[in-house]
């Protein structure tokens, strides 16, 4: 069966996954986490893709993104990100051969009612995993840069979601941490984690209609159904 063709929309939020190939470990040691990063940090700004959350697991990394104009830098910058870890690791290890899955898995997100919900889904990732109790205490997430004093105090993007939770920063944060601190139902973990998968949109049938519109392309439905509040 051929594989569905990615869709990539400028100006759009993309939740992405990449894993380690065979589920190997790709941060085994703090410095790779930090590697990792400061090449994100770089590369965002070289391909003027804008950075709504992330969260870097052992053998995988959850990255919620946005490219402006040109679509294609967000591939770019995937592929720059996963060249130079690579790159770092053989080194590192005195081996050659890939390091992460050939292909990433990625779904373009609904602005308005989902990219807040990925946002927790991806910071979370690590209390589902039992690695931690709480979000905060996960050093290599966007949750912990999210909570800055101000804006400015960070190279995270506040999206859309973020910004529309107050009028200054500090309320923004407030009112996300009580975001956070709601359980999610398991409608919604059930909803992104099932359009990622598939390569769907994380969004509402009306949003599907109008990316249709956009694309030209029919695109396969996921049952209704929204997070919750």
């Amino acid at each position: 069966m051929p594989r569905m063709a990615r869709i990539v929309l400028p100006n759009y939020p993309h939740h992405i996954v990449q894993r380690g190939h065979n589920k190997q470990v790709v941060f085994a040691e703090p410095e790779d986490f930090r590697r990792y990063l400061s090449d994100l940090k770089e590369l965002k700004h070289h391909f003027e893709v804008k950075v709504y959350a992330f969260c870097l697991m052992t053998n995988h990394v959850h990255l919620l993104l946005a490219p402006r104009e040109d679509a294609s830098t967000l591939g770019q910058l995937m592929k720059g990100l996963a060249g130079r870890m690579t790159r770092y690791r053989n080194k590192l290890e005195g081996r050659s051969g890939t390091l992460w899955e050939s292909r990433y898995k990625s779904s373009v997100v609904e602005t308005d009612t989902y990219l807040l919900a990925c946002s927790r889904y991806i910071e979370l990732n690590p209390v589902r995993a039992q690695m931690i109790a709480r979000a905060q205490d996960y050093p290599w997430s966007s949750y912990s840069l999210r909570l800055k004093e101000t804006a400015e105090n960070t190279w995270l993007d506040e999206g859309p979601g973020f910004k529309g939770l107050g009028l200054d920063h500090s309320t923004r944060v407030d009112r996300y941490i009580a975001f956070m601190d709601q359980a999610a139902p398991p409608s919604e973990l059930q909803l992104i984690r099932g359009a990622l998968q598939r390569g769907q949109l994380t969004g509402s049938p009306r949003f599907t209609d109008q990316i249709e519109n956009i694309t030209g392309m029919r695109i396969s439905r996921r049952s209704r159904g929204r997070p919750a509040k």
